[in-house]
């Protein structure tokens, strides 16, 4: 219901547009810009005014894309998802260039908001290659696309918060990564190759890392074998809530990286798995099952402290 009532929303505010676009960016002129890249740039560092909406009409837009620290409070809307692209296609291998500058899309500023929008690396299968690199905090994703291979979703901050709602991750080796603490909620991640969904880095002292809540993992027809994740730092945290995992996950479910003693440190769990995936019996012995009174102790509050991501989606 929550899912149909965001969806109703934009599609609401576009069909009959009611809502107020700061900015229009289009590549056929009708707009204020041609690139979207132009479009944040035009808006004021810090601006007191408070939220800018930049509406984004239908088309592929290629760009590498800074949005800088000081650029804040923004919303970036999408024609539709299918149809709003944004792509690029670097990867680490190209002049040594290496993962972290690899993005289609920076976000380094707080309190930005994506709505959909598909924002893809389709680099070809030769290294990393980052689709989205988020830094800044409080950033919420609704019905977006991410597109891409090795790498694809970089949360590269500690410390920063990320809520996704209703998208759709595809990629092939720990394509969702890094330290911050996201909430993923309704998502359908897409695994292209027998490997590794995440490889969280979260730090020791952070206490919530990756949390998939009513997820579903589906996969390529030639896809036989997946991990639910490896660490990538010692003290990963990840977990996947009353998701619906098929039945290429791994009976062990978890990774070690071929470090033993990451089985001491890391922090991985389930609870209320549902699909031929979600069987206990072999999970690796270092991983654990969420009791019902743990589980529900994980809400958004407990994970966000101060910041209440749906209240964003619904100002």
């Amino acid at each position: 219901m929550k899912r149909l009532i965001l969806l109703f929303g934009s599609l609401f505010c576009l069909m009959f547009q009611v809502c107020a676009f700061d900015i229009v960016v289009a590549k056929d002129g009708s707009g204020q810009f041609t690139t979207i890249q132009q479009a944040i740039n035009s808006v004021r560092d810090f601006r007191p005014e408070g939220r800018t909406t930049i509406f984004i009409k239908n088309g592929v837009y290629k760009e590498k894309i800074v949005l800088p620290t000081q650029k804040t409070e923004l919303t970036l809307i999408g024609e539709s998802v299918d149809s709003t692209i944004i792509t690029w296609d670097d990867h680490a291998n190209i002049n040594q260039m290496g993962t972290f500058k690899t993005y289609t899309f920076f976000v380094g500023g707080n309190d930005i908001v994506f709505e959909q929008l598909t924002i893809e690396n389709n680099a070809p299968q030769l290294g990393q290659a980052v689709a989205l690199h988020v830094e800044g905090d409080r950033i919420v994703f609704v019905n977006c696309r991410f597109l891409g291979n090795q790498d694809t979703i970089y949360l590269g901050r500690e410390g920063s918060r990320a809520y996704f709602n209703h998208c759709y991750i595809e990629g092939t080796t720990d394509f969702i990564f890094g330290p911050s603490t996201v909430w993923f909620e309704d998502c359908l991640i897409y695994c292209k190759r027998n490997s590794y969904i995440t490889a969280a880095s979260t730090p020791k002292h952070i206490k919530y890392g990756l949390i998939f809540n009513n997820c579903q993992i589906s996969q390529a027809g030639n896809v036989t074998s997946m991990y639910l994740g490896r660490p990538w730092r010692a003290y990963a945290m990840t977990l996947f809530k009353e998701c619906k995992l098929p039945a290429i996950i791994e009976p062990a479910g978890w990774s070690n990286w071929q470090k033993t003693e990451n089985e001491k440190t890391a922090r991985y769990s389930e609870y209320g798995n549902t699909g031929p995936g979600s069987a206990i019996g072999k999970r690796v012995a270092w991983s654990r099952q969420l009791s019902k009174k743990e589980a529900r102790q994980i809400t958004l509050h407990t994970v966000f402290g101060d910041w209440n991501p749906l209240e964003v989606i619904n100002h």
